[in-house]
């Protein structure tokens, strides 16, 4: 008796588990307990959700994970999605070996979309350099409705015509004046995106062109994907470093931003309560950091910003509810710049070696500017320098200068 009142369960057990099996089968599920079905049936759900349109040159992802590797298995096309045998090349004179591992290079000769919901991963489980080919004419983009995840991984553009990064030095803009410039890949965070594009402890480099204005070919730029962080990564040129429209809760920090043809950080029209802390940003083609036109609840804290075209950090265009504070700004036209913008705090700066301090403009009101330490400021009066009626309309307190003689020269009195 006690043999056959074991017995019974165990059958039923076992009727239970083979009747789950047969009705996973049905329906396409997977179970990954049974590990001689599960490759086909991971392989089976990939293909449902890459798809490759030859007329569009366009990947299409809607899967819940996938990568590189993953496209490539489903594609099967050395001319859409290439992993390189030799790693060996030869970049300005230099070879190098990417990581000593082969097997970790990929050329894409197309377009990704990302879709809603879906997540593309590009990390180093399968990927130490992203080639996005660009031979000059065609610039294919990667586009997020969904998650983009970019981790401990180098992403560039690459000409393989010259076995090269794509240079677009002719991209232009002067006033409005606009001068197209050679094309290359860019990365957008479309306006629809339902989830957030991280790129970590990443490189990024030789992406994005002069297309028009609105053109949005910018380089790395978001319209949506509330909450992104971008940390740990030199990114570097870029036609804009990083362009941002309407996001919020993003962070940017600890990161070295260089050489951007135009705009080191840019976040722009609506773009509000981002962090941008830690960062080193130099040698860009225009202004270091700047947000315009509506900027919000942005904090400016811990930067070092040098040797940029045109200025170092600029409230501009309606920006209010903001932070610039324990920033380090040298060898600038104009180290920091309030231009028709309100309620902001600017303290506890140093700018040195630049055309002016700290410049607050006429139509700037109710801005808080205190304990800046200004050096080698070539005139005293433009330590801080204060348009028409701006010292009526602000708050200035505790700004010193210290000259080239060591001298420290209160700027409140000349206010």
């Amino acid at each position: 008796m006690l043999y056959q009142a074991d017995a019974v369960p165990t059958f039923s057990i076992l009727i239970a588990v083979t009747m789950f099996l047969f009705f996973q089968l049905l329906s396409g599920g997977s179970f990954y307990a049974f590990s001689s079905l599960s490759p086909q049936l991971t392989e089976l759900s990939l293909a449902s959700c890459i798809s490759y349109d030859p007329e569009e040159n366009m990947i299409t992802i809607t899967c819940q994970s996938a990568n590189l590797s993953d496209i490539h298995s489903i594609l099967g096309d050395q001319n859409v999605l290439l992993k390189e045998n030799d790693v060996d090349v030869d970049v300005d004179n230099i070879s190098r070996n990417i990581d000593g591992d082969s097997g970790n290079v990929w050329q894409l000769n197309a377009g990704i979309a990302v879709a809603q919901n879906a997540t593309l991963y590009i990390n180093s489980t399968d990927t130490s350099w992203f080639k996005i080919l660009a031979d000059g004419e065609t610039a294919h983009p990667i586009l997020v409705s969904g998650n983009l995840k970019i981790d401990s991984a180098k992403v560039t553009s690459w000409n393989p015509n010259t076995n090269n990064y794509t240079t677009s030095q002719d991209s232009d803009r002067n006033g409005q004046s606009v001068n197209i410039g050679t094309p290359r890949p860019y990365i957008v965070v479309e306006d629809d995106a339902t989830g957030t594009t991280d790129i970590t402890n990443s490189e990024l480099a030789y992406l994005g062109y002069e297309a028009g204005y609105g053109e949005g070919r910018t380089g790395l730029r978001y319209e949506a994907g509330d909450g992104s962080i971008i940390s740990g990564n030199e990114i570097y040129n870029l036609y804009f470093g990083l362009y941002t429209r309407g996001v919020g809760g993003m962070t940017i920090e600890n990161n070295h931003i260089h050489d951007s043809i135009h705009y080191g950080l840019d976040p722009h029209t609506g773009t509000h309560d981002m962090v941008i802390r830690n960062n080193t940003v130099h040698d860009n083609g225009s202004t270091g950091i700047i947000c315009s036109l509506d900027c919000y609840n942005i904090s400016i804290e811990d930067n070092k910003v040098y040797n940029n075209t045109k200025s170092g950090i600029m409230f501009s265009r309606n920006m209010f509810d903001s932070i610039a504070r324990n920033n380090i700004v040298s060898n600038e036209d104009n180290g920091i710049i309030i231009s028709e913008s309100h309620n902001n705090e600017v303290y506890n700066n140093i700018v040195s070696d630049s055309g002016t301090g700290i410049d607050v403009d006429e139509d700037s009101y109710d801005n808080v500017v205190y304990n800046n330490t200004m050096m080698n400021i070539p005139e005293t009066s433009e330590a801080l320098y204060l348009r028409d009626e701006a010292s009526q309309q602000n708050t200035l307190y505790s700004n010193i200068l210290i000259n080239e003689g060591g001298q420290e020269i209160s700027l409140d009195s000349n206010n």
